[in-house]
């Protein structure tokens, strides 16, 4: 009993520092913050006070994040998605040293920033930039190297739809059938009367809330649920991702609104399992990963039933990130060969329903969009993006013929604040690269 009440207060105080770093401020700077310098994980073994665990939580507490997001399969389960034996797709180099002295205004404010300073200011891990298919910059810092996977959060999503728009452009899945259909288990769900064109965009009416801040949101119960983050101790709720999803309730109109919720895209894998008989991770690497010509295998989380974290749950190194990205700008052609069907590209970049997603009131996106779980701009260079908490982002600028692909460890999960610096920083980059070709 003892050992039980320790545990429930060192779960306790881990949810409420989690709570407090999501919502206080300021934060250790990125240079001092740096995971090499702190010496996390250092030692054989670590000193105590240089452990990361899974069990209390530290894995997602700052600054330890610099280390454990390019570490997480030291920590929690997690599957493969292999490259196959085909060679390495070329990205030739062709680097600029004009780049770090761009300057832009971030938004909602006067003073101006160079794009040297916006790395710091955004906790970047791993950066590089393609300019017509050539790296013009690229950078690594703490204890990110080239060959070093990272967690991608919720950019996963934008891999997981396009498998998902790829099924239904082949008629494997019907976009406007209800879930239901491929999933019976979730009928009597909030995803009963869904379609599945609603979950691939996120209009879906279910009690799901993506408040980082609130230990009991329904974002940390789900990946509780899958084992990502420790149970507390008591606990008798789902132990699996699939079980989760089978407690979620409706709660509003599907169709009506475009509402960011982690758990859509978990339906949607549970979808692509249906429809094609394999595992999320065996269609990615089949469909894309092998195609591409990656350089190293990635990852993916998994609960305990061997199911992936469809939601936030990829591992990939920076440049086979980048490749993706670049295969997007290009159509879907990449490495000599149609990896993505171009109608399936040209849906995404149209984009979804404005004013469905002006609801969501995001402000560094007005007149944006949400289409097969990518984030539409819908600017003049018809940019759109693959996005992740805590700063991991694949940008693509087809105007510009430019592609950024960043890994990052921002001290808190989402924040406007940082993306009021990012977003400005991009458009100086693609404005720089085509004027200055």
């Amino acid at each position: 009993m003892k050992l039980k009440s320790i545990l429930a207060a060192l779960t306790a105080a881990c949810c409420a520092s989690i709570a407090q770093a999501q919502t206080s401020g300021p934060p250790l700077s990125a240079a001092d913050s740096d995971p090499v310098k702190m010496g996390w994980m250092t030692g054989s073994p670590p000193p105590a006070d240089k452990l990361i665990r899974q069990a209390d939580m530290t894995l997602y507490t700052f600054p330890q994040i610099r280390w454990s997001f390019a570490n997480f399969r030291q920590l929690v389960p997690s599957t493969n998605v292999r490259r196959g034996d085909g060679a390495t797709s070329t990205l030739p180099r062709a680097e600029r040293r004009d780049i770090d002295g761009i300057t832009f205004t971030p938004l909602g404010r006067t003073d101006t920033m160079t794009w040297a300073q916006s790395l710091e200011a955004n906790y970047t891990d791993a950066i590089v930039v393609l300019h017509k298919g050539q790296i013009v910059y690229e950078r690594y810092f703490g204890v990110m190297n080239p060959r070093q996977p990272h967690t991608a959060m919720s950019v996963t999503k934008s891999f997981v739809g396009t498998l998902g728009a790829m099924l239904v452009a082949e008629g494997k899945l019907d976009e406007n059938a209800l879930v239901s259909k491929y999933i019976p288990e979730l009928k009597d769900t909030a995803y009963g009367d869904a379609t599945v064109r609603q979950v691939m965009d996120m209009t879906v009416g279910v009690k799901y809330s993506e408040n980082y801040a609130d230990q009991n949101a329904e974002i940390w119960q789900h990946v509780r649920a899958g084992g990502v983050f420790p149970r507390p101790p008591g606990y008798n709720g789902p132990t699996s991702f699939y079980g989760f999803l089978e407690t979620l309730k409706k709660e509003g109109e599907h169709g009506d609104a475009f509402a960011y919720k982690t758990v859509n895209t978990d339906v949607l894998a549970w979808l692509i399992r249906r429809a094609s008989g394999k595992s999320v991770g065996e269609v990615l690497s089949e469909r894309i990963w092998q195609k591409l010509g990656v350089e190293q295998d990635a990852y993916i989380l998994v609960d305990s039933v061997g199911t992936e974290f469809a939601g936030g749950g990829f591992n990939p190194t920076l440049r086979d990130m980048a490749r993706f990205g670049e295969m997007m700008r290009l159509g879907g052609r990449f490495n000599g060969q149609q990896i993505v069907p171009k109608s399936v590209v040209a849906d995404v970049r149209n984009g979804g329903d404005k004013a469905k997603f002006a609801k969501a009131g995001y402000a560094t996106m007005p007149g944006g969009s949400y289409r097969d779980m990518w984030w539409v701009s819908n600017n003049a260079d018809g940019a759109f993006s693959a996005r992740g908490v805590h700063g991991q982002v694949i940008y693509i600028d087809p105007k510009a013929e430019m592609v950024i692909a960043r890994f990052a460890s921002l001290p808190v999960a989402v924040s406007e604040r940082y993306n009021a610096i990012t977003y400005p920083a991009f458009q100086a980059l693609a404005d720089h690269l085509m004027a200055n070709r």
